[in-house]
């Protein structure tokens, strides 16, 4: 891919962004986090906003050797604690009703040789006083949506058998783009396509309201209990204005809430999981009652091991969503180290907070509502990965019948 046609698609691709992503309406606030690194796509993404009649878009600079180097020499008060300012400033953008766009192109190692009780420290705070942030996004209060840039040195991780820069970085956003369908001739038709065949599956999974499911493979013997009335979501969302957005971008799943005190067995993951800076692998999980009673992990079991300690939340499942290993980012046989496109080549689980929007109602209950319906409650919320060709999955009605739901990876 040459310079010049990144720079074609790079445009494209902004104004997808605000147009399907958030869909930026007249008058609203728009908040973008994104990498230093990035910064012609941050140009281009506030152009599209303002364009569409944004009131203003506040852009949230981001740097990873700035991390690390706060990570290694902040003081432990200022690593413990989130400025009462920043709290203020979270909770004017709910109140505000901003929509958020998140562009992640982080280096997975970005924090190796950190303390990683510092990162879980940090990480815990931040998370208790985002509450009221995430928790708005978790019920779609909002608009938000999730996106990738080619950063380099995530490029290099994916592509290291290419010797340039430039070459590992080009070939990172032809992946973006195709998975994203800036590659067709009209990304914004090809999307609300197939948001209408992922909402298909949806709906099937809806009118069966299975009691369970029952996930087998090399690995992997797991049963997840269900919620009464939960909701399995397509691509595309509606917040409560009535807009619709698209919060994952690439997205090739549907998902819903498991019963967050109804998980037994033991599951394997089966792709590396890009966590606080660290790269792990190898991951096993092993549930009684809902709840993490074992883990391991072959590299990186010391950060995974803090994220379970989180808080009690974390220790539990939040998401369990289907994926079929047929899907385009399976099929290109790339492992991304990043968890917006291998979630999106796998099935995969969460770790923490439930979506309220995935049990009938949900939107408008309490979190303690939530958590009595079984819908996880946590400051965190981390998808793994743990689909392959040869995962098989029962759906178990309330009679304990059974309907095969998955078999070798795909649909049955």
């Amino acid at each position: 891919m040459t310079q010049l046609s990144i720079k074609e698609n790079m445009k494209k691709y902004a104004k997808l962004i605000v147009e399907t992503g958030v869909n930026v309406q007249e008058g609203q606030t728009v908040v973008l986090a994104i990498d230093v690194e990035q910064a012609e796509l941050a140009r281009l993404i506030v152009k599209e906003a303002y364009a569409l009649g944004a009131k203003q878009v506040i852009v949230q600079w981001q740097d990873d050797h700035i991390q690390k180097e706060f990570f290694l020499h902040a003081a432990d008060e200022i690593i413990n604690t989130v400025p009462a300012y920043k709290v203020e400033e979270m909770q004017a953008w709910v109140d505000q009703g901003a929509s958020r766009i998140s562009v992640v192109s982080r280096d997975p190692d970005a924090l190796a040789g950190t303390n990683p009780d510092r990162v879980a420290s940090y990480q815990t705070a931040t998370g208790k006083a985002m509450a009221p942030l995430r928790e708005a996004s978790q019920a779609n209060k909002i608009s938000w949506t999730v996106v990738a840039a080619a950063g380099s040195a995530w490029a290099a991780k994916v592509f290291p058998h290419l010797k340039k820069t430039e070459e590992q970085v080009a070939a990172l956003w032809e992946q973006i783009f195709k998975t994203t369908r800036i590659d067709q001739a009209d990304p914004t038709k090809a999307w609300a396509e197939h948001d209408e065949k992922l909402w298909a599956k949806a709906n099937e999974l809806n009118a069966e309201q299975f009691d369970a499911l029952h996930y087998t493979a090399p690995g992997t013997d797991l049963i997840i209990g269900l919620p009464k009335n939960h909701h399995w979501e397509g691509a595309g969302s509606t917040n409560a204005r009535g807009e619709k957005f698209m919060a994952n971008m690439p997205t090739e799943e549907v998902f819903t809430a498991p019963d967050c005190q109804r998980v037994d067995g033991v599951v394997t993951s089966t792709k590396p999981l890009s966590y606080a800076g660290t790269t792990i692998t190898g991951m096993t999980f092993t549930f009684k009652d809902g709840k993490v009673v074992d883990c391991s992990a072959e590299k990186g079991e010391d950060v995974l091991k803090k994220l379970i300690a989180t808080d009690e939340g974390a220790s539990r499942l939040g998401e369990v969503a289907l994926v079929p290993d047929p899907s385009p980012i399976s099929q290109s046989g790339i492992t991304f180290f990043n968890t917006l496109f291998d979630e999106n080549a796998s099935n995969h689980v969460a770790l923490g907070s439930a979506y309220a929007f995935n049990i009938k109602g949900g939107t408008e209950m309490s979190q303690e509502d939530l958590l009595a319906a079984g819908l996880n409650q946590s400051t965190t919320h981390v998808d793994f990965m743990i689909g392959s060709d040869k995962m098989a999955i029962d759906g178990i009605r309330h009679d304990g019948s059974r309907v095969p739901l998955f078999r070798n990876g795909d649909w049955a």
